[in-house]
C-alpha cells in the first residue's frame, strides 16, 4: 500500500551546507546567521524590521508585551486556532476575547468584530489579533479600518502565512508581515519554510522592534554574540526584565536556505491545491477551500470539509479510514472555547461560536507540501474519492 505522510520537510544540500558552515565556525548560538536571516526575511515580506525568535508562541508573547498588554486588557481573536494564539495573551494576564468566523475562509469575521466592539460588552479592548488560517489572509482592509476606528493595535498571527499576500485598498498585493503593527511567523517543522523550531516578529516600528529584540534575550542592552565579538565588550546592562526567546545560528542557517526556495515551495503548494480542488469539485459530499481574489494563498493547509448530510459516516470515521489506507490526515483546528481550560478560566461554553464548531465537526486537513510526488497527490485524491463514494447516502 502506498503511504503519504501528513508532512515531510523539504530539506536538501543547501540546508546541509548552511548548517555545516555554522558548526565549523564554532559559533552555534545567536550570531551572524540569525542576523542575516532577520535581514533577508524582512526583505522577503517587505517589512522594515524582523526579529528572529525561538518559536511563534514567543513571537506572539513578545509582540503583545512590547505593546504593553497586561492584566485586565482584552485581545480580540478567533477561537479557530492553535492554543498558542490565546495562550500568549494569557501569559500577560490579559483576556482572549473570541469572535466567530466568516463561513467561507474560516477567518475572523469583521462584521462580528465590529458588532462586539459596538456592543459595550468589552471594558478594555487593546489589540485585534487576526489569524491567517491555513495560509489565506484575513480581510485586512476591513479589519484594519475597524482597528483604526476603535483605537486598537493589530498583531497578526501569521504562523500559517509566510508567503501570503493581500491586496490593500485596491492597490498592489502586500505580503503578510508588512500590514499590521506587528506580525508573528512560525518556522516549525511543518510550516511553509522551516528552521526546525523558530519564529519571527516583523514590524515597521523601530521602537517596537528594539523593545522586542532586547526582551527576547533577558533584557540585555546588547546581543550576546556582540559581547564575544572582537569589536564587542564584556560589559552589558539589563535595561528591563526579559525572556529567553533568541533563535540560534544553527536554526537560522536552515531558514536561510529555506528562504531561497520559498517562492518555489509556494508554487508547488498552489499546484497541489489546484489539483485537489479540480478533483473534488464535482463530489457533492465535499466542500473545497477557495482562495479569495484579493489574496495570494500560502496553502499551508488544505482543509477539506465534509457535507455531513450526504454521508453515512462522520468526520472522525473518514479520518480513521484515510489513515488506515495510507493517507496521513489531521484536523485543524479544535476550537479553543471547547477546551476545558478556556471554559474554566474564561467561562466559554459549547455553542458560543457556531460557525467555528460547524467547521470543526466537518473538516480534515490533507497532505500538502513540496516534497509530495505526483504519485502521492494522485494517491491522496483517489483514496479520498473512493472513501467518500463508499459511504454516500
Amino acid at each position: 500500500m502506498h503511504q503519504v505522510p501528513f508532512h515531510r520537510p523539504c530539506l536538501g544540500p543547501d540546508e546541509e551546507r548552511e548548517v555545516i558552515e555554522v558548526l565549523r565556525s564554532g559559533w552555534i548560538t545567536t550570531g551572524p546567521k540569525a542576523k542575516r536571516f532577520e535581514q533577508e526575511f524582512a526583505a522577503y515580506v517587505g517589512a522594515r524590521y524582523a526579529v528572529a525568535v525561538a518559536h511563534c508562541t514567543g513571537a506572539l508573547h513578545l509582540a503583545l508585551y512590547a505593546l504593553g498588554i497586561g492584566a485586565g486588557d482584552e485581545v480580540i481573536t478567533t477561537p479557530f486556532t492553535f492554543t498558542a494564539t490565546a495562550e500568549a495573551v494569557a501569559y500577560l494576564g490579559a483576556r482572549p476575547v473570541f469572535v466567530d468566523l466568516e463561513p467561507e475562509g474560516l477567518n475572523l469575521d469583521p462584521a462580528k468584530v465590529e458588532e462586539l466592539l459596538q456592543s459595550g460588552r468589552l471594558s478594555r479592548p487593546r489589540v485585534l489579533l487576526p489569524v491567517h488560517f491555513a495560509g489565506q489572509g484575513c480581510d485586512m482592509n476591513r479589519l484594519l479600518a475597524i482597528a483604526r476606528r476603535h483605537g486598537l493595535k493589530v498583531v497578526e498571527d501569521a504562523a500559517h502565512a509566510a508567503g501570503s499576500a493581500i491586496r490593500l485598498d485596491g492597490r498592489a498585493m502586500v505580503k503578510v508581515g508588512a500590514i499590521g503593527d506587528l506580525s508573528c511567523f512560525s518556522f516549525y517543522a511543518t510550516k511553509n519554510i522551516t528552521t526546525a523550531e523558530g519564529g519571527m516578529v516583523t514590524t515597521e516600528d523601530d521602537a517596537l522592534a528594539h523593545k522586542i529584540a532586547v526582551a527576547s534575550l533577558h533584557g540585555m542592552n546588547r546581543d550576546a554574540w556582540k559581547r564575544y565579538d572582537a569589536t564587542g565588550s564584556w560589559y552589558y546592562e539589563i535595561d528591563e526584565l526579559g525572556f529567553k526567546y533568541n533563535l540560534s545560528d544553527v536554526h537560522a542557517a536552515i531558514g536561510l536556505a529555506q528562504l531561497k526556495r520559498a517562492d518555489e515551495f509556494q508554487r508547488r503548494r498552489a499546484q497541489i491545491a489546484r489539483a485537489y480542488n479540480d478533483a473534488f469539485a464535482a463530489q457533492m459530499a465535499l466542500q473545497t477551500p477557495r482562495a479569495r481574489a484579493d489574496v495570494e494563498h500560502a496553502w499551508h493547509l488544505y482543509v477539506l470539509r465534509l457535507r455531513s448530510e450526504r454521508l453515512r459516516i462522520g468526520r472522525d470515521a473518514v479520518v480513521e479510514l484515510l489513515r488506515r489506507r495510507g493517507v496521513g490526515v489531521s484536523v485543524h483546528c479544535i476550537p479553543l472555547h471547547l477546551m476545558r481550560v478556556y471554559q474554566v478560566k474564561y467561562g466559554y461554553r459549547p455553542g458560543d461560536f457556531p460557525v467555528a464548531e460547524d467547521a470543526y465537526s466537518r473538516c480534515l486537513s490533507l497532505p500538502i507540501y513540496p516534497a509530495m510526488s505526483e504519485r502521492d497527490v494522485e494517491y491522496v485524491i483517489d483514496t479520498v474519492l473512493a472513501t467518500v463514494r463508499e459511504h454516500l447516502n
